[in-house]
């Protein structure tokens, strides 16, 4: 699984196509937006599943529907040019495509400070945080791909897959590791993020005080994210730890035709994407605004399940 081009595998979605969906159908029912989500979540888990190796080169900019597709891959290789992240509060959305799957499972609270921050990873917080596996320097692509081509493959996946393991961990030998920030501040992030009070999160994380330039963009970009997003990122977060992948995709499904009934997504899009003004007014504009009801009507169905989605297993 490769880029196109040079600079990022992935950035994200087509969201201006679904922008001009959600200003149509409002809270009505949207075709596009279910067709748009049950396809990309079922190839999403398709990968998770998927029984041979895939590796995917995740060189620049891997960000939203982008990690979701690396996160599901067995081999993920990431480069010294890395920049992973899920910047879905920005856009009144939530870390989707198994975000609510993969960030559950980084250590301590990190997953939650990545969905509630958007904060931008690299190499080293990307394995820290176990959304890739294996640093390798992106000059060696090349060889990495001849190597790959003259593999003795065996068809026998557990045998395939520890061979492209040996492979990579190869072409990786003595790649200069980048110190990691998530690492660096892990402690910070578990205590400021610690309870089950998200109010009390809320007020740590806004009246956090750094020197470090990372963090302070990260709670920046916290205090300008929609608390919608943070809200339901939470809900999630509490929701899918027993969970089977299959049923995630299915609650994450119902939360993003959720999103599209609300105001926060079209708005989010419009100030990032369309208008550029980078401006966006959240409704409701604070965490205390949010009820119960207006997360479970985020979170409840509508209509039937995306045909893709029901068998997953």
């Amino acid at each position: 699984l490769d880029a196109a081009g040079a600079e990022r595998l992935l950035a994200g979605g087509d969201l201006r196509q679904l922008y001009r969906t959600l200003l149509e159908c409002k809270a009505g029912r949207n075709v596009y937006a279910e067709r748009f989500f049950g396809e990309e979540y079922e190839l999403d888990h398709l990968i998770h599943t998927y029984p041979k190796p895939v590796v995917c080169w995740g060189h620049g900019i891997v960000m939203g529907g982008g990690v979701g597709l690396m996160a599901g891959c067995s081999h993920r290789v990431v480069t010294e040019g890395s920049r992973v992240a899920m910047p879905e509060v920005n856009i009144g959305l939530y870390p989707d495509v198994g975000g609510s799957w993969f960030l559950r499972r980084a250590p301590g609270r990190t997953g939650l400070f990545l969905a509630f921050t958007a904060a931008q990873i690299n190499a080293a917080d990307a394995i820290f945080a176990g959304l890739a596996d294996v640093l390798v320097p992106h000059a060696a692509k090349a060889q990495v791909l001849d190597a790959i081509a003259a593999a003795p493959w065996k068809s026998a996946p557990d045998a395939d897959r520890a061979t492209m393991s040996a492979l990579l961990a190869k072409a990786g030998e003595g790649a200069a590791m980048p110190a990691s920030k998530l690492r660096e501040h892990f402690d910070l992030v578990n205590a400021t993020l610690a309870g089950d009070d998200l109010l009390e999160i809320d007020r740590r994380l806004r009246a956090l005080q750094s020197e470090d330039a990372w963090l302070q963009t990260a709670v920046r970009t916290y205090s300008k994210g929609a608390p919608s997003s943070v809200a339901l990122s939470w809900a999630l977060w509490q929701r899918v730890l027993r969970m089977s992948l299959a049923e995630v995709f299915r609650l994450e499904y119902q939360a993003s035709l959720g999103f599209c009934a609300h105001a926060d997504f079209a708005e989010g899009i419009r100030a990032v994407l369309v208008d550029k003004d980078r401006n966006p007014k959240w409704s409701p504009a604070t965490l205390v605004e949010i009820t119960p009801g207006f997360v479970e009507d985020h979170l409840r169905a509508r209509g039937e399940m995306a045909p893709e989605l029901v068998a997953l297993a």
